[in-house]
């Protein structure tokens, strides 16, 4: 696999990474599992094969991943555990009392350069390490995971245009679009209509792509990487639990913690995934 930079970056694939974020859920009893599920391939690709990560987490010179979303943290924690920049220790207690690994995103763990789950905040932070990158003359990029509910919040669309104006082609936001939000279907709460289009309109150079088809969202990064002038989007279209199939579609997984059956069942699901890899492997 190409661009891959270390031993630790080859760990990341989504399979493993489901099962770190299934081990933290459980170990902190906590929710928003599906949330993270649904951008594991996004996350794999962008820490694997995309992003400059430089000598470690405070490497100056490497590219920021702002998770606006940042209820789904469990995924940017699975990946930095993956890299080696989280211990076992941080994953077994993940969410417990004096512990540093929080249910949002915060900026004081190794690796995380925003503290974000206020939803439509994060992406005008990331916008200014975009610009900041630009005025100082580095060649720092920044991606930007939001959700595709997120993009309710009208700062979102300031952040863009804003974006746009500075014309800072060192900035990829990338959509989770699952359809969904805490408390319904996007298109129930406040519909979004065609997103691509509306990228498009705002300045952006767009590409839309399977969320978790890895090599296209591959290809669909160096696409836009090749493009200079003007800030990137990708719409990926995911699915909110992807990976289990009693969690795959169902929005009550935004809220449902792990009971001992539900805990046993993802693993048995995620084990035999695993197995059917490894059989067909040549």
């Amino acid at each position: 696999m190409p661009h891959i930079q270390s031993r630790e970056q080859a760990k990341l694939e989504a399979r493993a990474l489901r099962r770190t974020v299934i081990r933290m859920a459980n170990a902190g009893s906590t929710v928003h599992i599906a949330c993270a599920f649904s951008i594991i391939e996004l996350l794999a690709v962008l820490y694997r094969e995309e992003m400059h990560l430089g000598n470690g987490p405070q490497a100056p010179d490497r590219d920021y991943l702002v998770l606006s979303k940042g209820h789904g943290v469990m995924a940017q924690y699975a990946c930095l555990y993956a890299l080696g920049w989280l211990s076992d220790d941080d994953i077994d207690r993940y969410f417990a009392d004096g512990t540093r690994l929080k249910g949002l995103s915060d900026a004081h763990v190794p690796g995380l350069e925003v503290t974000s789950g206020s939803l439509g905040h994060g992406l005008s932070v990331g916008v200014g390490l975009a610009l900041a990158a630009k005025q100082l003359g580095t060649t720092q990029r920044c991606y930007a995971v939001v959700g595709d509910g997120e993009m309710n919040e009208g700062p979102m669309w300031e952040a863009m245009l804003f974006a746009a104006h500075h014309r800072l082609d060192n900035l990829v936001i990338l959509v989770d679009a699952n359809g969904f939000q805490a408390m319904g279907t996007t298109d129930e709460v406040l519909s979004l209509g065609d997103l691509a289009a509306k990228f498009t309109a705002f300045g952006f150079d767009t590409r839309s792509t399977d969320g978790h088809d890895e090599a296209a969202i591959a290809a669909a990064l160096q696409e836009l990487r090749a493009q200079d002038g003007r800030p990137k989007a990708i719409i990926a279209r995911t699915v909110k639990g992807k990976g289990l199939s009693f969690m795959e579609h169902d929005n009550r997984w935004h809220y449902t913690r792990l009971n001992p059956e539900t805990f046993a069942l993802a693993n048995t699901e995620l084990a035999a995934e695993q197995q059917i890899a490894e059989d067909i492997q040549p």
